[in-house]
């Protein structure tokens, strides 16, 4: 199957992936520890941090060509001209757990990206065999979370964005962003995982059921070695190492971590009712 694209006839070839599987949550929900154990599976590819630049180094994907609305991408925006640009980036960067790069076709990607709860549709219509795995946490722990990672710095996503009072923005920009201009960080962040999760949730429930899973943050950090074996066997991969959880281990918040939550969290509690009704709904999806 070919398509024409501004530069000519491209081969568009979804099928030398197989099964795709994206990793899918809201912003600083721990998604990191549950990729760096999967990856470890003999079969699978990854891109890393690159995936993020893969995506918006796509004419018209970057936000600034998309007037700084959000991160947000649907199946629209994978065009014929995208899809043949995503897939020979990828092959091109894809890279096995020893640091080999993929010889044979098809092959199992794994991503993480955590811009990727918003743009579930575009991977679906870019994937058509994709398969999603929604790690839920609770949101109290994720919003604390964000927080630490607002105030750090350390999570700079775009700096001197248009319109933003601050001088920069952290983690995933979200539907409706300016409306926070001028608002307390926790109304920030809250409304920030609010806006994510119901994106996330929307796109989710619009697929057939076959198509994603829920893992619960909590259940992976009580027992690791059995939901990963768990999910292996429904993602079809294989193992052969001893199965450990990868990534470090959660530590308890710092001193310093600790009074950051404690002064924001006023403005948490103001902005719970407003998202409470998105975290029940989240639970429910997890099963709780």
């Amino acid at each position: 199957m070919q398509a024409q694209t501004h530069d000519g006839p491209v081969r568009l070839d979804a099928a030398r992936f197989d099964r795709p599987v994206f990793i899918v949550a809201s912003p600083r929900a721990g998604a990191d520890q549950l990729f760096d154990t999967l990856m470890r599976a003999p079969e699978v590819f990854t891109v890393g941090a690159a995936a993020h630049q893969l995506i918006e180094d796509i004419p018209g994907l970057h936000v600034r060509d998309r007037r700084y609305e959000s991160n947000r991408l649907d199946g629209s925006d994978a065009t014929a001209d995208v899809r043949a640009a995503l897939y020979a980036r990828l092959a091109e960067s894809a890279r096995d757990r020893d640091g080999v790069a993929p010889t044979q076709r098809p092959w199992r990607l794994l991503d993480k990206m955590p811009k990727n709860a918003l743009r579930i549709p575009f991977l679906a219509r870019a994937f058509p065999d994709a398969h999603f795995i929604y790690l839920y946490r609770d949101p109290r722990e994720v919003l604390a979370n964000m927080l630490l990672a607002w105030e750090s710095g350390r999570f700079r996503t775009y700096l001197g964005l248009p319109g933003w009072p601050r001088p920069y923005w952290s983690l995933a920009l979200t539907p409706g962003w300016r409306e926070l201009s001028g608002k307390p960080l926790g109304e920030i962040v809250g409304r920030q995982w609010q806006a994510a999760t119901q994106v996330l949730l929307d796109d989710l429930q619009a697929l057939s059921p076959n198509r994603w899973r829920v893992l619960r943050h909590a259940d992976f950090l009580a027992n690791p070695s059995g939901e990963i074996a768990r999910l292996c066997l429904a993602l079809d991969y294989g193992w052969d190492r001893p199965l450990e959880p990868g990534g470090l281990p959660e530590t308890a918040p710092t001193r310093e971590e600790a009074e950051v939550v404690r002064k924001h969290a006023g403005e948490l509690q103001r902005v719970w009712p407003q998202i409470e009704p998105t975290a029940a709904r989240a639970a429910k999806v997890a099963g709780l």
